[in-house]
């Protein structure tokens, strides 16, 4: 990501984060809609509530440095998100948060570090692993291609660009899958046939972040 100098690193963050609270308010409706395939219904309610109130206690939020930002992101979301998306989103930010500690601008060697943060904290709170049909399958093939990305010194946009194609790619690769985690994991094979609705959420956050890339 490059976004070396603390004014563009501070923006940077603070946009995707703002980006990824309206996309989720906006898409209430659509990722229920997913989740009442299989699931109970309620991921887009959930996460719908939790980021209006991080919108909400926007300008409130301890902006010391980016990783105090994160760390107040994460306490609101883990507060206000109800059922199993609370802690998983919460500890998701948490642990980005402590992956960036002190930081005043990032490159992107630190969004690489805090993506593999949250992506492990989320695997240590909800005990899931890649193919058993939850966010991860669209969350780690991304990492994947931004960590390579970096590697390549490629240009921000155009790895962005690379990492939102993956994450729909492999959400929607999803729909083959046996959940193994959550309330469609009652299901059994019935959950074949569906995407899952957080691998999907993360494709379409993915998408939006590119959009909305100044």
């Amino acid at each position: 990501m490059n976004d070396s100098g603390s004014t563009t690193g501070t923006t940077r963050l603070e946009n995707t984060v703002k980006t990824i609270a309206t996309t989720c308010v906006a898409n209430e409706q659509y990722f229920c809609d997913l989740d009442s395939v299989v699931g109970d219904g309620d991921f887009g309610y959930s996460l719908a509530r939790g980021f209006e109130k991080v919108l909400e206690d926007w300008d409130s939020y301890d902006r010391s440095d980016l990783s105090t930002f994160l760390q107040g992101v994460a306490t609101t979301m883990s507060s206000r998100i109800g059922g199993t998306s609370g802690p998983i989103w919460g500890t998701a930010f948490l642990r980005a948060a402590i992956a960036i500690k002190s930081k005043q601008s990032l490159e992107g060697a630190d969004v690489v570090s805090m993506l593999d943060a949250a992506i492990a904290g989320i695997k240590k709170r909800g005990g899931a692993e890649v193919g058993d049909k939850t966010l991860l399958d669209a969350l780690v093939p991304l990492t994947d291609e931004i960590r390579d990305g970096v590697a390549e010194n490629a240009e921000p946009r155009a790895m962005a660009e690379r990492a939102a194609k993956v994450a729909r790619e492999s959400a929607e690769a999803t729909s083959a899958l046996t959940a193994r985690r959550g309330r469609a994991s009652y299901t059994g094979d019935r959950s074949i046939g569906s995407p899952d609705p957080g691998a999907i959420a993360m494709a379409v956050l993915a998408e939006h972040i590119v959009d909305s890339w100044a």
